[in-house]
């Protein structure tokens, strides 16, 4: 039985969450915080560290005897984001990492108009009272950064960010709405919030070369966070071990694959080749997106392979303007956890705007027709849309806001694993591609853990993903700067989804059944849980 003193207890912590960030709240589809903006003061800052550990004690009170089992396990998720946000409050990325000052305006306001919510109006008004807030913004990031100990790839990477937000703030925002009044207040408060993010990118730009701080956490911290926000039994050092053998063993697998294409036996040689087989255009290149993904929709509708939400669709759309520079790879974003749309966005990557035409064509072989099924799969059908589709149906407001790498795209490589256990890649250049996603979480790990323990530099971690990877030299390099400014997130691929076979294995013994209905069964209810801790999930389906 519910505990009304655990109820009123998460209330009060998700509505403090919700004022200290009303992006997120926005994102999540609670409408009443839109026309709000981020506070990025230096003192917001410290009093959000403060209550972290003020809300650590009070969740820490909630006991065991008092609570109902899926409370405990609520409690358990909060604690562990607590703790994984206390780990990294000595590091103040606040003070060293500039797009903390991007971010919440560029999501805010794209978040208004992705989802529409709301009239018309009422989102023009909020987006623009959005808007005029960035210049606030900007100031507290040019005061709070302490430039000699921000890493230069944070720079770097905030520099083409912010000019791409410039042309989005004047250009595509007031092209969001159709009523002319509107769009001339948008355009208006877009030049205003343009010109800081402009200002912003001069000033990083000016004092990039002083920026020489290091980007590393440290095995130690890294250790931590594994353990004790994702609670894991690895260290940083035997992460890397995993991630190692694991390469090893898939290219193996990958490499019988490439004797049967092309009679190589070298799957990094294979992939090569087949890179080259693309679309000839971005636009042709979504093209491409859609259609696997409609397939990979069918192939689960046919197979029962998974429970499909009634009125739930995916859209396939180019990515937005602002995350082109500092993005090379396919995303998606959810339908808001507290709305009632079923309608998530799966963003295919192109190329910054000014690319050059033959890094356009580096990218898109990036994207390669074999590889593109892969892709869908991960990122719509049964990866990212389906699952958190099914996540929306939970009742706990604590499962349906929290979020971590490890379940969450630990389920998505599953959701390549499992297409594939199950028939749907029936080409075998289709299918060498789903070993190199999984071969390329993999050197993820190595490079991940590599880069943050100090044991490889920047380049070498380029190189190793081009070679390594099957990554051409523009998409490895944006994505080995993601790496440096998201420590342990691209560890959570390969290591998540080895947790949930391991799950599946268990779960399925219990059943003692591993056809088609059992793995449905399986797939519904892990997916229902959210994307919490493995650890945790693994209780949840067990009570």
């Amino acid at each position: 039985m519910a505990s009304a003193s655990f109820s009123a207890l998460v209330k009060s912590y998700l509505d403090e969450r919700y004022e200290e960030s009303p992006t997120w709240a926005s994102i999540l589809g609670l409408t009443e915080y839109d026309e709000r903006s981020t506070d990025l003061s230096a003192e917001a800052f410290r009093r959000r560290d403060a209550r972290v550990l003020e809300w650590t004690r009070r969740f820490r009170s909630a006991v065991d005897a008092e609570l109902a089992p899926n409370e405990r396990i609520d409690r358990d998720v909060v604690l562990a984001s607590l703790r994984g946000r206390e780990l990294l409050q000595p590091r103040e990325e606040w003070r060293r990492q500039p797009s903390v000052y991007l971010n919440p305006s560029l999501q805010g306001v794209f978040t208004l108009f992705l989802h529409r919510l709301r009239p018309e109006r009422e989102l023009a008004d909020a987006a623009r009272a959005r808007l005029e807030a960035v210049p606030e913004q900007i100031g507290h990031g040019k005061a709070n950064l302490d430039l000699p100990n921000a890493p230069r790839v944070y720079i770097d990477r905030a520099i083409g960010q912010a000019k791409a937000a410039a042309r989005y703030a004047r250009d595509l925002v007031p092209a969001e709405v159709k009523d002319a009044s509107l769009r001339e207040r948008l355009a208006g408060a877009g030049a205003v919030a343009g010109a800081a993010y402009e200002d912003f990118a001069a000033f990083l730009g000016g004092n990039k070369e002083r920026a020489t701080g290091d980007y590393a956490i440290g095995a130690d911290l890294y250790t931590a966070l594994l353990k004790d926000s994702e609670l894991l039994p690895y260290d940083a050092r035997e992460l890397r071990e995993r991630g190692e053998e694991q390469y090893e063993l898939l290219s193996a697998e990958a490499n019988r694959i490439a004797e049967d294409i092309d009679g190589s036996g070298d799957w990094v040689k294979t992939c090569a080749t087949l890179n080259r087989v693309h679309a000839p255009t971005p636009e042709a290149m979504r093209a491409e997106y859609e259609a696997w993904t409609e397939k990979a929709r069918t192939f689960l509708r046919e197979t029962g392979l998974v429970t499909l939400p009634a009125g739930e669709r995916c859209s396939v759309e180019p990515s937005p303007l602002f995350q082109r520079p500092i993005l090379a790879v396919a995303s998606y974003n959810a339908p808001p956890a507290f709305s009632d749309s079923r309608h998530g966005h799966f963003f295919v990557p192109y190329p910054p705007d000014g690319t050059p035409p033959e890094e356009v064509q580096k990218r898109l072989e990036g994207n390669s027709s074999a590889g593109i099924p892969t892709t869908a799969v991960h990122e719509a059908y049964p990866g990212h849309h389906w699952h958190l589709v099914m996540a929306k149906a939970n009742p706990s407001p604590i499962r349906r806001t929290h979020w971590t790498s490890y379940f969450g795209e630990g389920w998505a490589l599953y959701a390549e694993r499992v297409m594939r256990e199950q028939g749907f890649f029936t080409d075998p250049r289709q299918l060498i591609f789903q070993y190199e996603a999984t071969l390329f979480r993999a050197a993820r790990i190595v490079v991940d853990v590599g880069l943050h323990s100090g044991e490889m530099t920047f380049e070498q971690a380029v190189d190793f993903m081009t070679e390594k990877g099957n990554l051409t030299p523009p998409n490895a390099r944006a994505e080995v700067g993601r790496y440096c400014s998201w420590p342990t997130q691209a560890s959570s691929y390969l290591t998540g989804m080895l947790e949930i076979v391991d799950i599946r294995t268990r779960w399925l013994a219990r059943k003692g059944s591993s056809d088609r209905a059992a793995l449905r069964e399986f797939h519904d209810a892990i997916t229902s849980t959210g994307s919490i801790p493995t650890t945790l999930a693994e209780r949840a389906i067990a009570a």
